[in-house]
């Protein structure tokens, strides 16, 4: 029996976003999303409760909130996104508890093909994003597809170099009590505590 392409799209399969199932969830979220943004505080919680994967206790969106699908995401107890954050949640997006998520950070599941005769047919991938507990994400940060963010210690980093290679490249989360060379201005390298390091 054939897959349907909703379901080729939750398992991080190549899919058609074209397909009328798949646009009638879109639409149906871009709906849902106008009545989130504009309601009250009040009432948000029980929206985010009707459309979200999960939410956690406590947890708060601070509209305007954009994402694809809504029953995707998993937002952990007081985990705090703030204003115009976007989640392409065409698979999972988890965010753990105590998270403190910045004003228009965005978050990528969505994917493409990199073959551009490929990407030319329409086809479409997810691949999951994980952020985990008590993880800070300052303003304006992009996410993209396959990022997994969460505390380890650096010897735990530093082991999984080659297979994080990506994010490596885009942010690194540092605990706050180690300390990390980085270049200055002057172009050379000194010592700086950070709980956050973009190379």
């Amino acid at each position: 029996m054939s897959r349907s392409e909703r379901e080729k799209m939750l398992s991080g399969e190549l899919y058609r976003p074209s397909d009328p199932e798949i646009q009638a969830e879109l639409s149906a979220t871009a709906s849902w999303l106008i009545g989130y943004n504009a309601a009250l505080p009040g009432e948000r919680r029980r929206l985010l409760l009707e459309r979200l994967g999960s939410v956690g206790e406590g947890a708060e969106i601070r509209p305007p909130f954009f994402c694809d699908y809504g029953f995707n995401i998993r937002i952990g107890a007081g985990a705090f996104l703030n204003f115009n954050c976007v989640i392409l949640d065409v698979v999972e997006v988890t965010i753990g508890d105590g998270t403190q998520i910045g004003p228009a950070v965005q978050i990528y599941a969505a994917d493409h093909p990199r073959d551009p005769a490929r990407r030319k047919s329409g086809l479409e991938l997810g691949r999951p994003v994980r952020i985990g507990r008590n993880v800070w994400i300052g303003g304006g940060a992009i996410i993209l597809p396959g990022v997994v963010i969460g505390t380890m210690p650096l010897s735990e980093l530093a082991a999984s170099l080659p297979r994080m290679c990506l994010l490596v490249l885009l942010c690194a989360v540092i605990p706050h009590d180690d300390a990390r060379l980085i270049q200055g201005e002057s172009g050379r390298l000194r010592p700086c505590p950070l709980r956050f390091l973009a190379v």
